[in-house]
């Protein structure tokens, strides 16, 4: 059998006879020839509702996230408003970073917010995957801002030990200090748990940001407790301390936002798949497996071995039920695109390395 058959939400450019099968609501957002239609081997209406299912999926997942955004702007706004009126009235160049920062983190949820709204958007001719890589451009915007306040913070600190001045209303600035802790720390739990569940590197990126702007609260009440011993360095120190913890939380975030950038997973997310495309009636072997986040929304694209001696429709079906497997098994996967290569026979070379071997240059 020579010929190569795909499967999956889009269109795969194969060669030889080569057809592409979408599941969805009887039309597709892919603007490419794609072929689309019910086959008798097929449950057509289950995998139907199936894809259904997975798109009011995704759909409330970006709810859900920008759900976290505007309650986290709320509870983190209140808070830096609440500690900017006690700067203005001691002076605490620590409470100053971190209240800089609350406002930071704050903000971080109109760039997210906007590419979770984006995120939503149907694909185009020009943008034929969609608008879900908005998600994680909103996650470099976090880092810079991330870096911008931790460049801010260590600022001020390196001006206040040159100048010190003595830090006034000790009682006040300590319980800024707590709500500051207190509301961050409730907002980072709160984004990491949505950004975890819904696979936003982003969203979790934020609640790493928010954890730090919690334990920099507890250091100003720390400065607090010297400047109130008689020790005029305490509160700057405790300022250039926080930047250090910020730079510690900017390391963390860019390093989840690098990897999502690069499609980097989760190998046991490649694991979970492989073994269950291993357990499709058909399959003799799995070729090759890439798995890439899009948003918060994964892609699979693999090829499959099967029979090099069954018809193109028993081909067909196999990458249909491995399609179905894929979806079924690996969680916040939305769309699958399955490749069905025939086994080759003994003494036939292997077409694609000849194809790869014509194109290297």
């Amino acid at each position: 059998m020579s010929e190569r058959h795909t499967t999956g939400h889009g269109h795969g450019h194969g060669h030889g006879h080569q057809h592409s099968y979408e599941h969805g609501h009887g039309h597709s957002h892919d603007p490419g020839h794609t072929l689309k239609h019910a086959h008798p081997h097929t449950p057509w209406h289950r995998h139907s509702h199936e894809s259904a299912d997975k798109l009011d999926t995704a759909l409330e997942t970006s709810s859900r996230g920008l759900r976290a955004l505007w309650v986290s702007l709320a509870v983190l706004g209140a808070t830096a408003l609440a500690q900017a009126v006690v700067v203005a009235v001691s002076g605490s160049v620590a409470l100053l970073g971190d209240t800089v920062h609350n406002a930071a983190d704050a903000l971080t949820a109109v760039p997210l917010g906007i590419a979770f709204v984006l995120g939503r958007r149907a694909a185009t001719r020009r943008f034929t995957y969609g608008y879900g890589r908005a998600e994680d451009l909103a996650g470099l915007v976090i880092v810079l801002v991330i870096a911008a306040s931790a460049v801010f913070a260590g600022w001020t600190a390196v001006e206040r030990l040159l100048a010190p001045r003595p830090v006034e209303h000790l009682p006040a600035v300590a319980v800024a200090a707590l709500a500051g802790f207190a509301g961050n720390e409730w907002v980072a739990r709160y984004r990491i748990r949505v950004g975890r569940a819904i696979g936003s590197a982003a969203l979790v990126a934020d609640g790493l940001h928010a954890r730090a702007d919690g334990f920099t609260s507890l250091a100003v009440l720390l400065g607090a407790g010297g400047s109130a011993l008689g020790w005029r360095f305490a509160d700057p120190v405790v300022g250039l301390a926080i930047t250090a913890a910020i730079t510690l939380v900017l390391r963390d975030a860019a390093r989840e936002v690098f990897r999502r950038m690069m499609d980097a997973v989760d190998p046991a997310l490649v694991d979970r798949a492989e073994g269950a495309l291993r357990e499709v009636a058909g399959v003799r072997e799995v070729g090759e497996l890439r798995l890439r986040w899009i948003g918060h929304r994964l892609r699979a694209e693999v090829t499959v071995v099967v029979d090099g001696e069954v018809t193109v429709r028993q081909a067909h079906a196999i990458a249909v039920d491995a399609e179905h497997a894929l979806l079924h098994a690996v969680p916040r996967l939305t769309a699958a695109l399955v490749h069905a290569d025939p086994a080759a026979a003994p003494g036939e070379a292997d077409p694609h390395l000849e194809l790869a071997h014509h194109a290297s240059p």
